[in-house]
């Protein structure tokens, strides 16, 4: 029981969200290895309950998508859509917020629970966090407009100060120069 409270931990979902077609989203061999299933298995379910996962909800990577995100993370030998030994051989499926809370519609077990419930707390711990971001770049920008003038002439300052330091001739002797 205790590698499924490391899996279930807030920051272990967090490092597996991704951003991608402006949206938070987990993949499907992410949310496999949270559930305690094979990816295999988890598509299954999915395919047989389609009409619960509209495109809002989740959709499947492009092939360009795939191997860009493949490019970033450490993934399978094999390339997207090529026959080889192991690993994922198409692009893999996104859930967004509601795809996976749809999930927990299907997939009922003890696990699948407390699993999504993580999952929610987490997606609901980055929301804020992204608002509480959005509210400091907006108080910094406030901060940068009132003392927009008083800066400007402390860093026009500094500026007379570099190009004079420039133009002062230094001190010592240039090697392989006479001096006159």
């Amino acid at each position: 029981m205790k590698e499924l409270s490391v899996v279930t931990t807030s920051d272990f979902i967090a490092t597996k969200i991704l951003f991608l077609r402006d949206e938070k989203v987990l993949l499907d061999a992410d949310l496999a290895l949270l559930y305690g299933v094979e990816t295999k298995r988890l598509k299954e379910a999915v395919k047989r309950n389609s009409e619960r996962f509209p495109d809002d909800f989740m959709f499947q990577l492009t092939k360009d998508e795939w191997l860009n995100l493949r490019s970033q993370i450490a993934s399978s030998s094999s390339p997207a859509g090529k026959a080889g030994w192991g690993g994922t051989r198409y692009p893999p499926f996104a859930f967004t917020e509601q795809g996976v809370a749809m999930l927990s519609g299907i997939l009922n077990s003890p696990r699948a629970v407390e699993t999504n419930i993580a999952i929610m707390r987490t997606f609901v711990a980055l929301r804020k966090l992204m608002e509480t971001n959005k509210d400091l770049a907006a108080k910094i920008r406030q901060l940068e407009k009132k003392y927009d003038q008083r800066f400007k002439l402390v860093f026009d300052t500094i500026q007379k100060l570099i190009k004079q330091e420039r133009e002062i001739r230094p001190i010592g002797f240039e090697v392989g120069k006479r001096n006159k």
